[in-house]
């Protein structure tokens, strides 16, 4: 993408206003939203997320399908989840919001047992031993997202990376964590959710074209 194009987005990002872009100085100060998105969306609705969101693919899909529920993207890439925001604005989905910001600072965010359920959608499976910290299912992840969680929520991992998934199970198990399902290949074994195999992102597409299965777990946390 150019240049261009990118500064275009940005600032129709601004534009939007089921966007919102804090200073990492504001969320990990006291983020007057943490604790108050039901003001945001202003209905008391459960809420979910989707981490590393992309274009927003998952939040659009899951919003339109589930009206009674708030999604909130986020990605630190803005000018990717421009298409999500600008699409939500042209549809007059009142359940959409994105913010752009890193996902470790999730927990500044979001208040303890505020979030009802997460999904994780291609993430970069970092596999890198030195990059293990940025790995979005590692400990450190998990307790965040445990913090946020309203108990007995749901995590949901969707990745083509057999590492990342082998990663993720084996810390779960290893944790002590409920894996309630696990599939190597979610269009191929045909015993998935819906949810996970109705909506494809533009990711997922180029995946499945190379020939790649598309895994997928759905686990609670247990501490």
């Amino acid at each position: 993408m150019g240049s261009k194009n990118k500064l275009k987005r940005f600032r129709e990002n601004e534009t939007f206003s089921n966007v919102i872009q804090p200073t990492r100085e504001e969320v990990t100060g006291n983020f007057d939203l943490k604790g108050n998105w039901n003001s945001f969306f202003k209905n008391d609705n459960p809420i979910v997320l989707e981490l590393g969101c992309g274009k927003g693919e998952y939040t659009i899909a899951l919003a339109k399908k589930n009206p009674n529920k708030n999604f909130i993207g986020i990605d630190i890439k803005g000018a990717r989840f421009w298409r999500g925001a600008k699409t939500a604005t042209e549809d007059e989905m009142n359940n959409v919001a994105f913010i752009r910001t890193q996902i470790e600072l999730v927990d500044k965010i979001f208040a303890e047992n505020e979030v009802d359920e997460i999904w994780i959608t291609f993430p970069d499976p970092q596999i890198k031993y030195k990059r293990t910290k940025h790995r979005l299912t590692n400990s450190e992840f998990l307790k965040r997202y445990h913090h946020i969680l309203k108990p007995d929520a749901c995590i949901n991992l969707k990745t083509d990376s057999e590492f990342m998934h082998g990663y993720t199970l084996g810390l779960l198990h290893g944790e002590g964590h409920e894996v309630l399902h696990a599939s190597h290949d979610v269009y191929k074994l045909n015993s998935s959710p819906e949810e996970v195999t109705e909506t494809q992102t533009f990711y997922e597409q180029q995946y499945l074209e190379q020939g790649k299965p598309i895994t997928y777990i759905k686990f609670k946390l247990n501490y």
